[in-house]
């Protein structure tokens, strides 16, 4: 058993594959209903509002939302209503607010501001009775438990778990697409049974002070994710990338020895990617790859295998825990204490 297991993070990433199970047992009618709504009201687009995590979460909901069910998916700017005191208008929305504490003053205002307005408001959150939930129409909570770690590991899953029920009530084969997210808690698990190996590989990171963590389409979210946990845990400057963005210019960025991270996934994304390992090699870099594919893993110097391939739109569950695992690991090398990094909270109240 790793050193690291009795630290909360340890557990919580550990705990994933549960909680997102009992997403799928709890809150199944509630998102049956909002799926319900979206149809009957006529919703056009899709707005969401939220910070950090949760807004990574939001990522991927432009993508499973807009891929799968062709809902266009816009990012919410808060400050708009909190600093500038501007009312956009939410005709023909559907606004959610995604907070895992549901206490962020300016997360509650775009949701309050888009029900006055009389759109159609969700909430996905960990905590039911806060200010936030108070606003939505429809409340799915998380189910993630207590979540002591200040980085958040579960109650990032289990809001992808949120999205990926409702993609799947919208879709035209919803029986096909729900079945395919039931089989993501097992597949988490197959990832967590190699943690140990991931965690003694981020040793080889430990002296790193700047990294790139790139991806594209179901994970351009993942990217984000990973770089927020490197940088939240290690106090490393790690940036994300679509592996599209990067060729436009942050490819001067790679010189020798600069650490990339690139998540590759079997789809329709994963040639691009080999492809880009294979000039990231060229050029100098360190490359770490996250991927259920042999070839690509074997462009990387540190490849971080995920066992088993789910259909790219769920890729993102089990691609995001190699990424926790790492930082984690990397954390611990660097002597951090990676249940609560130096200078933040578990809840941040933005306005």
């Amino acid at each position: 058993m790793s050193a690291l297991s009795p630290t909360h993070l340890y557990r919580e990433i550990h705990e994933q594959p549960e909680a997102i199970e009992r997403v799928l047992q709890t809150q199944h009618a509630a998102i049956a209903g909002l799926a319900g709504a979206i149809r009957a009201g006529g919703v056009t687009h899709v707005v969401i509002a939220a910070r950090g995590t949760s807004d990574n979460a939001a990522r991927y909901a432009q993508y499973a939302l807009g891929a799968r069910n062709g809902l266009l998916v816009g990012l919410a700017a808060p400050s708009l209503l909190t600093v500038y005191g501007a009312r956009p208008r939410f005709a023909g929305a559907l606004v959610i607010g995604i907070s895992q504490s549901g206490a962020s003053p300016d997360i509650v205002s775009v949701v309050a501001e888009a029900r006055r307005q009389g759109a159609l408001t969700a909430v996905l959150t960990n905590n039911v009775a806060s200010d936030l939930a108070r606003e939505g129409d429809f409340v799915v909570d998380l189910s993630a438990g207590e979540e002591k770690a200040v980085a958040a590991t579960k109650t990032y899953t289990t809001s992808l778990a949120a999205i990926a029920l409702l993609s799947a009530a919208l879709h035209d084969d919803r029986d096909m697409a729900e079945a395919e997210v039931r089989g993501v808690p097992e597949a988490m698990r197959c990832v967590l049974a190699g943690a140990p190996g991931v965690i003694d590989a981020a040793a080889r990171f430990a002296g790193i002070s700047r990294a790139v963590v790139i991806a594209r389409g179901f994970n351009y979210a993942t990217a984000f994710e990973v770089a927020l946990k490197l940088k939240e845990l290690t106090y490393v400057l790690v940036e994300p990338y679509s592996s599209a963005d990067f060729l436009h210019g942050p490819l001067a960025l790679v010189e020798e020895g600069l650490p990339a991270i690139a998540i590759a996934p079997s789809g329709r994304m994963l040639e691009e990617l080999r492809q880009l390992m294979r000039t990231l090699r060229e050029r100098g870099a360190e490359v770490a790859c996250i991927s259920d594919d042999a070839p690509a893993l074997a462009l990387a110097q540190t490849p971080l295998r995920v066992p088993l391939a789910l259909p790219e739109w769920l890729s993102p569950f089990t691609h995001v825990v190699p990424g926790q695992l790492l930082a984690m690991g990397l954390a611990a090398a660097r002597g951090h204490d990676v249940d609560a990094p130096r200078g933040i909270r578990k809840v941040t109240r933005t306005r």
